[in-house]
């Protein structure tokens, strides 16, 4: 039965399809060290236990009705306590919208902006961009990222659009490369906007916007320091909608606490829109977040644990990866600087594996890693680059460490079977 065009046009994530083909291999018996997907194995990292504990509390104390719209103003107000210590952010709790998760806020950062065929300019590699987009019913202006530049826009990269667009994706540490903005450039690129905003006021055209998505900020490694347009250029306030939560820095993406943070006329706005979604976080755990991020000790540990654990295993992965390189095998990876991820190279087209198959495309090399080195992992064409990227997510939140190494000793060897 045919559906709407909206829904016939919806492209399938190709993170799903490659989980698919990973399932099928395990189904067979086949051990898989799936790196694929941005989440966490929560028997290797669970939620911090004082978390825990305030969840169950608060479902002890029956709280389980309705929460406010826009948040209970318990969290809202951790929240604006939790950014100003942090980060020097000053937001009150009205310019603070709570939601489950990340997700529907961007969504309703769309919605709440852009009016039919306005255009959206975001970089690829980039986490679901196109999705939004689509699903708002935009136009969008897609620049194609360079490994020399970490897979980060430029001003450069933007200054060309400036005039044309009327929101501006931005994610630092970007999901899927675990790379950040330098603060030259962040600082180039808000000054841009900034300076685009006064032409608009003069000549009475609606601001351009920047939704800022710092989900990944507290996971740096590292000398690596988190940037944002405001702190940078602090007339960017005006234009700057921040999302934030979390579900990757206490590895609770299942929980379903996120905010975002911005102007008061556009955070109401998207209020409006998320109440008639009912796109609202559970009652219990926003008061259990609330409690939880004002246990500055208990906070502390546990960001020191996890990012430990996390750069730990983002280093012995790249170590591999330079190690195989070093070796003549056609292979790379940049330094990690962030978040879960890491971003990887196989130069494997034109490559003839042992049973006569030439290497064609990237799917092609994708699932040759799947099969013959057992390692799962996610092209960057799934990430909206063009499908002919040679470059790959890692993801190790799912890791052991104990696995590292032997998913070296089969990389090498399937990497060795081919001529």
């Amino acid at each position: 039965m045919q559906t709407s065009k909206l829904a016939e046009g919806l492209k399938g994530s190709e993170i799903i399809k490659i989980a698919g083909e990973v399932n099928a291999l395990k189904a067979q018996g086949e051990i898989i060290y799936n790196q694929t997907i941005g989440d966490f194995d929560a028997s290797i990292f669970p939620i911090p236990q004082e978390l825990k504990e305030e969840i169950v509390s608060a479902y002890h104390n029956n709280q389980t009705n309705y929460p406010a719209a826009n948040g209970m103003e318990v969290l809202r107000e951790s929240v604006s306590s939790y950014l100003s210590k942090n980060l020097g952010l000053e937001y009150s709790k009205n310019e603070i919208l709570i939601s489950g998760g990340a997700r529907p806020l961007i969504y309703a950062i769309y919605q709440t902006v852009l009016d039919l065929e306005d255009t959206v300019l975001y970089p690829v590699p980039s986490w679901n961009n196109d999705a939004y987009t689509y699903l708002a019913r935009n136009n969008a202006v897609i620049v194609e990222t360079k490994p020399e530049n970490k897979f980060m826009p430029t001003v450069e990269d933007i200054k060309p659009h400036i005039q044309n667009v009327n929101l501006i994706a931005l994610c630092s540490p970007l999901n899927p490369t675990g790379t950040t903005f330098d603060k030259q450039t962040l600082t180039g690129i808000s000054q841009l906007i900034v300076d685009e905003n006064k032409r608009r006021t003069k000549e009475n055209i609606k601001p351009l916007y920047v939704l800022y998505d710092q989900i990944y900020w507290q996971l740096t490694y590292g000398s690596t320091e988190h940037y944002n347009p405001v702190e940078l250029v602090p007339e960017m306030r005006d234009y700057t909608i921040f999302v934030d939560g979390i579900s990757k820095a206490f590895a609770a993406t299942g929980v379903r606490v996120g905010w975002a943070f911005g102007p008061t006329h556009v955070i109401n706005k998207m209020k409006a829109m998320l109440s008639h979604i009912g796109a609202w976080s559970p009652k219990a755990e926003q008061m259990a977040t609330a409690s939880y991020l004002n246990l500055n000790g208990a906070v502390s540990a546990y960001l020191e644990h996890i990012k430990s654990e996390l750069n730990f295993r983002l280093n012995r992965f790249y170590d591999g990866f330079q190690a195989l390189k070093s070796e003549g095998f056609p292979v790379n990876a940049i330094e990690p600087e962030a978040a879960l991820y890491l971003t990887v190279q196989f130069d494997l087209i034109g490559k003839i594996t042992s049973n006569g198959k030439t290497l064609s495309t990237i799917q092609e090399v994708t699932s040759y890693l799947l099969t013959e080195a057992k390692l799962a992992i996610v092209p960057f064409y799934a990430f909206g680059t063009s499908v002919d990227s040679n470059w790959f997510r890692l993801s190790v939140g799912t890791s052991k460490k104990e696995d590292i190494s032997t998913v070296f000793e089969l990389l090498k060897q399937a990497l060795t079977d081919l001529s």
